[in-house]
Order: structure tokens, then sequence, then C-alpha cells
């Protein structure tokens, strides 16, 4: 895949995985936040959530609506094979120059 995706991108990608059909903002937000120890503005998650969905890497629904969110319906998100292509090239890419790095090389 020739097209490259940013850090955040990566981890909402990689989120959205691992929370598998339970994925709407806040939850991504969270997992994100859990496994980076970083603090990520819900707004910046919309953003890329949406930005991602727009090149073709995630797909979304909406769910069931419920009493403790006012009635509103939460957009649940997926990804695409299109999305699981792109995660398997982008840990090829990071595997490969991890493993290039000589002070990481037994025998140092």
């Amino acid at each position: 895949m020739s097209r490259v995706i940013g850090e955040l991108e990566e981890l909402i990608l990689l989120a959205v995985c691992i929370l598998d059909g339970d994925g709407y903002g806040i939850s991504v937000k969270n997992e994100v936040e859990r496994h980076t120890g970083r603090t990520i503005l819900l707004g910046a998650i919309h953003i890329t959530l949406y930005r991602l969905q727009d090149k073709g890497l995630l797909e979304s629904q909406l769910g069931g609506s419920t009493e403790k969110r006012g009635d509103r319906r939460k957009r649940l998100f997926r990804i695409t094979p299109k999305g699981m292509e792109q995660l398997r090239a982008s840990q090829e890419v990071r595997q490969k120059m991890w493993s290039l790095i000589p002070q990481l090389k037994p025998g140092l």
C-alpha cells in the first residue's frame, strides 16, 4: 500500500481493531489513551475517525439508542479490508526498520 498514514491514524485504526465493532468516539479515545499514556482530545478522535472512513480504512453504522445517551445513537466504527492491509503494511515497515538498527543487534 503506497499511502502513508500518520501516527494518530495508526493508533486509532489499532484501537478500532481491538474494540472489534464496539469502537465509537469515547471508547476509541479511552483505548488509545490507555495504551499510549497520552491525553487526546475527543474532537481529534472524531476528526480522525471520519478521515479514516473517507479514506476507506474504516466503515461505520449507527448503533442502538439508549436512555443514558438521551436516546442518541452511537456511530460504531469497524476496520475495512483496506484498513487491515494498511495496518499490515505499516507494521511491516516498522519491523523492517527496527531490524536495521545496529545498536539493537545481538552481541553489541
